[in-house]
């Protein structure tokens, strides 16, 4: 709009005077100018105001207002959330897939900060240190033998890209203390546990979160696997919370041919948006089984979801967690942000993933005792959907709805957690101080002779089974000895696992869990005994 000149005075003189209006409003003291039409959205910084000045005691009324945020975010659905500042940045690491620091997986033991591996290409990693070195001085500080904490552990070793910081490390191996100066530098936090082939032809992916890096470690283990003649795969996204929608959008990608609904969105202020394979799946005619269970969530679900109703492959396990709500991140001017759940996922057949959430949080994340207690986690049979949560794959097949994906094949869930030496065992029994003092002890010896050795020749004789129970009664941990026996294979396995995992980490842990793991074996089975996909869904019909 163009101003006439004989106005200009009188504009000049306006805005003079609303600049000088609004300056003299935001003087310290002064009334703040509020600009709300709406007199509700003021209590809560009327109320905070009243606290703060005629509450009895001191009150910290920033930490107030961000637990009322984090109460209001709570009240709409389980999955809302507000993020104070201060924790943003962990948050968005998670998601992101790294963090800034000195690269090392560290255990505390005897008041000790121990080592269990330098992470892969970490700047520890590339100066040599190794499983077992034990870290006893921080920036010349003792960190021995002074009830140190992980939090502790954490405020002194991470940091600042290109910071630095000075270590002493003992090294057993050596009997002598060795200084290091580490320049820490970004870590990735891997989400692909492990990928190797479980019998030949036949390939395993672990998968344990959805983050900005899953997906190029997801091709990358893929395209491994594919150079050892992997035919058929075993994708394991149990316990896998999800993470990134991107991320899993690639992954169903790979298995699906162009143009297949993988899931859509839909919300009361968001439109329906449907995310669809977009090429050529890389991966499209390799024989397929999901592992989920009552821990799989969110994009773990999308993708089981995508295979299910695309009769793509076979899903196994237990009825998944249920987590079916989108939440989009929206960053205050603070630092803060919320994530604010705006639509729903829904699989290709146009079942709702998320379970209901009515009776509050408590009963939400009980659940999964409900499934425990009701007998859902030891037999299909228990669960009984009504027909208006039946749905059809492309193929016909009934598929189930209301909560969480139903597995084409149930697995039971181990009872041994129920027998009362196993459970004190593991969470009083210092099960991991043990495996960790053996490998400790023998770790040269044991990478001598090598992972396959280890898995094929090492037997948990009864000498060094009753080492454990003895291991145990130090702890407190006395069982009858029923209970001993009726878990002493089982847990002769495990911590058989718990070792390789203290000298060859994750790929340690599950190349001799997953031999006695029934999912697993029951996949393997379903897998091996058919001849194509087309085979390995029909005999699911």
């Amino acid at each position: 709009m163009k101003i006439k000149s004989t106005w200009l005075p009188l504009w000049a003189a306006l805005i003079l005077a609303i600049g000088m209006l609004v300056g003299a409003m935001l003087k310290p003291g002064s009334p703040q100018l509020v600009l709300n039409l709406d007199p509700r959205k003021d209590k809560i910084n009327e109320i905070i105001n009243r606290i703060e000045e005629d509450y009895v005691d001191e009150v910290d009324a920033d930490s107030l207002l961000d637990h009322t945020l984090e109460d209001l975010l709570k009240s709409l659905d389980p999955h809302s959330s507000y993020i104070p500042a201060k924790e943003l940045q962990g948050v968005q690491e998670n998601i992101q897939g790294s963090f800034e620091g000195i690269g090392v997986e560290f255990i505390i033991r005897k008041d000790t900060i121990m080592v269990v591996s330098a992470i892969s290409g970490g700047p520890s990693d590339q100066l040599g240190i190794r499983s077992g070195d034990r870290i006893v001085s921080v920036e010349g500080d003792d960190v021995a033998g002074i009830g140190i904490t992980n939090d502790m552990v954490i405020e002194r070793l991470r940091g600042e890209k290109g910071s630095k910081v000075e270590l002493e490390i003992y090294r057993p191996s050596l009997n002598k203390t060795l200084p290091f100066t580490i320049t820490r530098d970004k870590i990735p936090i891997y989400s692909v546990d492990v990928a190797y082939m479980l019998e030949p032809k036949v390939g395993y992916i672990k998968l344990n979160r959805f983050t900005g890096n899953s997906y190029r470690e997801f091709a990358k283990a893929l395209s491994t696997l594919k150079k050892n003649d992997m035919e058929k795969l075993v994708f394991d996204l149990r316990g896998n919370p999800g993470g990134m929608l991107q991320a899993c959008i690639q992954m169903a990608d790979e298995f699906l041919a162009a143009n297949k609904m993988i899931v859509y969105t839909q919300g009361k202020a968001r439109d329906r948006e449907e995310y669809k394979s977009s090429r050529q799946g890389s991966y499209e005619d390799l024989e397929l089984v999901v592992l989920i269970d009552e821990g799989s969530a969110s994009a773990s679900e999308i993708i089981a979801g995508a295979i299910q109703d695309n009769d793509r492959g076979l899903i196994v396990g237990r009825r998944s967690f249920g987590k079916g709500l989108v939440q989009e991140p929206m960053y205050l001017k603070d630092g803060s942000a919320i994530h604010l759940t705006t639509a729903r996922f829904y699989t290709p057949a146009g079942r709702s993933i998320q379970r209901n959430y009515d009776s509050g949080l408590k009963a939400y994340y009980g659940e999964v005792y409900e499934r425990f207690d009701n007998g859902e986690l030891f037999s299909a049979d228990s669960i009984d959907f009504p027909d208006s949560l039946k749905f059809k794959t492309l193929k016909g097949r009934t598929v189930y709805g209301g909560g969480g994906i139903m597995p084409d094949v149930f697995v039971p869930a181990d009872t041994s957690a129920q027998n009362p030496w196993y459970y004190a065992m593991y969470n009083r029994g210092g099960l991991r101080d043990f495996a960790f003092a053996y490998a400790d002890e023998n770790r040269e010896t044991l990478m001598d002779k090598g992972l396959d050795a280890y898995v094929s020749k090492f037997e948990v004789s009864e000498e060094f089974f009753q080492k454990l129970v003895a291991h145990g009664l130090d702890k407190g941990v006395r069982g009858q000895e029923e209970e001993i026996e009726e878990v002493k294979e089982k847990l002769s396995q495990e911590i058989k696992a718990l070792i390789a995992r203290q000298v060859w980490h994750n790929e340690g842990w599950y190349r001799v869990f997953n031999q006695s793991d029934l999912t697993v074996q029951t996949a393997l089975e379903i897998i091996q005994k058919n001849k194509g996909t087309e085979a390995l869904i029909s005999n699911a019909m």
